[in-house]
C-alpha cells in the first residue's frame, strides 16, 4: 500500500508543522489523530526563483526498522539536514505519525491571521433558511468586523479582516478572497432574493417560456449579495460553478492545453502557408475563445476583432 505522497506544487517551504498531514479517522474510532495508512507532505523547490516564500528546500526520506523518517534538506544552509516527522508502521493498513518539532516558520504576531467561523458563533447571522432578505452589517464594515452566513445554496461567506471571504461550506476554513478591505470598509452587505417567482412550462412544445432560468420547485432559492453604501449598490456576482472567491490565475492545466494547440497551430501554418518562417508562423496564428462576443474577464486578449450583429424578431 501507499505510506506517503509528495507535491511541490505550492512552491512553498518546509518549514511549516501543517506542509506534512497525518492521516485522521473519527475520535470515537480509536486513538485521534495519527491514524491511517498514508502520509502528506509538502515539497518545496531547491531554486531561488521558483519559490514562493524564498525557502529553498527538499525532502528527504530515510527508512527505519519499524517506519521511516521524514526530513528537509534546507540549500540555503549548505544542505543541511533536519528531522520533521517520524512514521511508525502497526500493520499493514496503519501507521502513526509524530512531529519531530514545531512549526519552524511560525513568527506569532507577525503571521497574517484570518478568523475562523464555528457553527453558532456570535458572528452567525443570515442563516439559510432566513426569507425574503438579511442585513448582514447594520453596521459599517470596519477591520474588526467578524460575520459570516450560509447562502441558501449552501455557499459560506464571511467579513474578516475588512476583506469578504468564502468558506468551505464543511470545515468552514477560508477559501480564498472574494472582495478587498478598499471595497468593502464603511459599506454594509446585505442578502436579497433574486429568484425568479413563476416558471410557465409548456407541454406541447417542451420549453420553458418566460420563466426559463428557473429550476424545480425543490431547487436552492436564487439570492443577491450586495455590498452598498449610501451612493452605489455592488453586486457580487458568483463564479460559473456557483463560488465566490476569485480566481486570479487561470487553471494551469487549461492554459497548458491552449498553449499546445497553439504550437500545432504554428506548426501547420509553417507547413500549409507558403514561405513563413517559424517566426512568422507565429506571427499569424491567434486564439478565439468562445461562447462569449468580448473578452471581459478573459486573461488573454482572443487577437480577434469581429463585428457582432444582432437580429431583431
Amino acid at each position: 500500500s501507499i505510506k506517503g505522497w509528495f507535491s511541490g506544487h505550492f512552491h512553498l517551504g518546509q518549514d511549516y508543522q501543517d506542509s506534512i498531514t497525518f492521516p485522521t479517522i473519527d475520535p470515537s474510532e480509536g486513538p485521534y489523530p495519527n491514524r491511517g495508512s498514508c502520509i502528506f507532505a509538502q515539497t518545496s523547490v531547491m531554486r531561488a526563483g521558483t519559490s514562493r516564500d524564498g525557502r529553498q528546500q527538499s525532502r528527504l526520506l530515510r527508512g527505519t526498522k519499524d517506519g521511516f523518517e521524514i526530513c528537509t534538506i534546507d540549500h540555503k544552509k549548505d544542505g543541511k539536514v533536519r528531522l520533521d516527522a517520524t512514521i511508525t508502521y502497526r500493520s499493514n493498513t496503519n501507521q502513526v505519525g509524530v512531529y519531530a518539532h514545531d512549526d519552524a516558520a511560525y513568527d506569532h504576531d507577525n503571521y497574517f491571521k484570518v478568523y475562523q467561523p464555528v457553527f453558532d458563533d456570535e458572528g452567525y447571522v443570515c442563516t439559510e433558511d432566513d426569507e425574503f432578505e438579511c442585513l448582514l452589517t447594520p453596521e459599517a464594515i470596519t477591520r474588526d468586523t467578524h460575520k459570516w452566513w450560509k447562502l441558501a445554496c449552501g455557499r459560506v461567506l464571511g467579513v474578516a479582516n475588512g476583506m469578504l471571504l468564502e468558506y468551505d461550506r464543511s470545515t468552514l476554513a477560508p477559501l480564498g478572497l472574494v472582495m478587498s478591505a478598499d471595497e468593502i470598509i464603511g459599506k454594509h452587505i446585505a442578502i436579497v432574493e433574486s429568484g425568479i417567482e413563476e416558471c410557465a412550462f409548456s407541454f406541447d412544445e417542451d420549453l420553458l417560456e418566460d420563466g426559463e432560468e428557473c429550476g424545480s420547485p425543490e431547487d436552492n432559492r436564487e439570492q443577491a449579495v450586495l455590498v452598498y453604501d449610501d451612493e452605489s449598490v455592488v453586486v457580487v456576482q458568483p463564479n460559473h460553478d456557483g463560488s465566490y472567491w476569485r480566481k486570479i490565475v487561470r487553471n494551469k492545466i487549461a492554459r497548458m492545453r491552449e498553449r499546445r494547440r497553439e504550437k500545432a497551430a504554428i506548426e501547420f501554418a509553417q507547413t500549409m502557408l507558403p514561405g513563413k518562417s517559424e517566426n512568422e508562423a507565429k506571427e499569424t496564428v491567434v486564439s478565439h475563445w468562445g461562447p462569449y462576443k468580448t473578452t471581459s474577464g478573459v486573461a488573454k486578449s482572443t487577437g480577434i476583432n469581429t463585428s457582432v450583429k444582432v437580429f431583431n424578431s
